[in-house]
């Protein structure tokens, strides 16, 4: 039997490499793309694609049954992937940016996990399927002028460790996909959330967003960052995650998330706080 997978954010990036990389391995992939021109994109290209806006649960609702359909309400697996980041100094963060962050990353992603978790239930004789949770090495350690995707990322770490718990006496198994530095679009997307809430002009750390955060954003990278991989990298992982008879709780994908797991592990919280401040 073709085993079925349903991936949030497939409009680009790790998503998009994932659900044609996993359609490639012989899965049926169902991607969802929060905009309709995306969804056509995909379609365009071969893959079924529902449209999932993961801040909007009537969004969610309309989308899984969608998928549910298309796999004749059988689901192996869930890869929640959607998010965005809002860059910006914590001072400088209004607590209505986090509010809409946590919506998407943390919210709505939970509440398919739910959804997807009843329809689990009912496959084998204690349940079976694997819900895998894109979390990051900011996931690992705090980074600065990051603070509202790391406050997701952490919070992300520690459901996902309870429910891999709650759901021991099940046959669905709860997985953290832990990337680095990866080829995406992460960056771009990032600047409406940034031009929408940070007044940096009126920060007293605007000579700090000019000097660091300004160049990042805006300016064309002329070369990739140190030790990012392809998408492609993340689409491996995700394949052993789904494919291993005992998959691992945690999937640490470039050498920086390598490092910072080890790293807050051993070292004392300021030297910690001084090697993330390489990044």
């Amino acid at each position: 039997m073709t085993k079925t997978i349903l991936i949030t954010g497939c409009s680009s990036g790790i998503g998009y490499d994932a659900a044609h990389g996993l359609t490639a391995a012989g899965w049926k992939v169902i991607a969802s793309a929060r905009k309709t021109e995306d969804c056509e994109r995909l379609r365009q290209e071969g893959l079924s694609c529902v449209q999932m806006d993961m801040a909007d649960p009537a969004s969610i609702d309309a989308g899984f049954a969608q998928a549910m359909e298309l796999t004749g309400g059988r689901l192996d697996a869930l890869y929640n992937n959607a998010a965005f980041a809002c860059p910006g100094a914590a001072e400088d963060l209004p607590a209505g940016a986090l509010r809409e962050i946590f919506e998407t990353n943390l919210f709505g992603l939970h509440d398919l996990t739910c959804r997807a978790i009843k329809v689990m239930r009912q496959q084998g004789s204690n349940g079976e399927g694997r819900i895998l949770q894109c979390s990051s090495v900011l996931g690992l350690v705090g980074v600065r002028w990051r603070a509202a995707y790391v406050s997701t990322k952490f919070a992300l770490e520690g459901l996902t460790d309870v429910m891999r718990q709650e759901m021991r006496d099940t046959g669905i198994k709860f997985i953290l996909i832990e990337p680095g530095p990866i080829t995406s679009r992460i960056r771009a997307n990032s600047i409406p959330h940034f031009e929408r809430w940070i007044n940096w002009r009126a920060s007293p750390r605007r000579a700090q967003y000019e000097a660091s955060l300004l160049k990042r954003l805006y300016e064309p990278k002329k070369d990739p960052d140190r030790f990012e991989l392809p998408a492609s990298a993340v689409t491996a992982k995700i394949l052993q995650a789904l494919e291993a008879p005992r998959p691992r709780a945690r999937y640490a994908i470039t050498v920086p998330t390598h490092i910072m797991a080890i790293a807050r592990r051993i070292l004392p919280v300021n030297a910690l706080d001084w090697l993330a401040s390489k990044g």
